[in-house]
């Protein structure tokens, strides 16, 4: 069982900005000794840790703990798509560092629906696939309908939505979001995790219930063969602990076969991140 994105937070780092006070549970370090036993207990065997911070540094970092913790299987970094030395960049990351398998970068909170498709970003999106790594997707709903003009401008680069795109799970229904990921579910190639779905949800109240409309319509778009679990931890813990959010995320999927199961919470992983290549 691989968790597909968590994170490692090395609070009270100053780049960690977006922790502000409304987020206590996170005000505090969470690292790879606090991770082990929590996915041992889950029956989880490894994971793919996720950039938190818009820094290189960051990225070298988590790529040392990868090489000092065997359950961190692989990284997902942050780069600067618009540098100029990118190819070199990238070049020089995965000689040195074999655990690094993608990239992702915070383009969530932008206001241009049409982010993605700048000329730069581009540009730098062609130096990712180029270097044989995957793209994570950290966007909402406004952006998603530029992802299947994405997948055309730059062909050959797998991709992976996080969170299922961030729908308003709290108000119940999202209809640009349903709509959306159905257009993103008919590109080949494009991959979606099912994590960081409590937390848009109501913190304090959300049930399985509340996330089955959203699993459901996710997993008739995209299918099991490109979807994979994530737990987002620790970001999870703002709304639940990790077994509380495993056990809604299966009580919302209801029962699968074990061939599905399989694929959701193990073999798309590990096939997308091409994990079993690390060594």
């Amino acid at each position: 069982m691989i968790d597909a994105h968590q994170h490692f937070i090395d609070f009270p780092h100053p780049d960690y900005a977006w922790i502000d006070e409304s987020m206590q549970p996170l005000r505090r370090a969470a690292m790879p000794d606090d991770l082990e036993p929590i996915l041992r207990a889950n029956g989880v065997d490894g994971c793919v840790a996720v950039q938190a911070r818009e820094s290189l540094e960051e990225t070298r970092w988590l790529l040392g703990l990868a090489e000092q913790h065997g359950f961190i299987r692989g990284v997902v970094g942050w780069v600067d798509l618009a540098a100029d030395d990118l190819p070199s960049t990238l070049a020089g990351l995965r000689r040195q560092h074999p655990h690094l398998v993608g990239v992702r970068n915070v383009v969530q909170d932008k206001p241009d629906p049409d982010w993605l498709l700048r000329p730069e970003v581009l540009k730098g999106l062609e130096a990712i696939r180029d270097a044989g790594l995957t793209y994570d997707l950290l966007i909402r709903p406004l952006h998603m309908p530029s992802v299947p003009r994405l997948a055309q401008a730059v062909p050959g680069l797998d991709m992976v939505l996080d969170h299922i795109g961030k729908p308003d799970i709290k108000a119940g229904s999202d209809p640009a979001w349903h709509d959306a990921i159905a257009a993103m579910g008919e590109v080949p190639g494009v991959h979606c995790k099912l994590s960081g779905m409590i937390t848009e949800a109501d913190h304090d109240g959300w049930t399985a219930d509340h996330l089955e409309p959203f699993v459901r319509h996710t997993v008739a778009c995209f299918g099991y063969d490109r979807l994979m679990f994530g737990s987002d931890w620790p970001v999870c813990r703002l709304a639940g602990e990790y077994d509380a959010m495993l056990a809604g995320l299966r009580d919302a999927l209801g029962p699968i076969d074990l061939d599905d199961a399989d694929r959701l919470f193990d073999a798309t992983a590990r096939r997308f991140y091409g994990l079993e290549s690390i060594r």
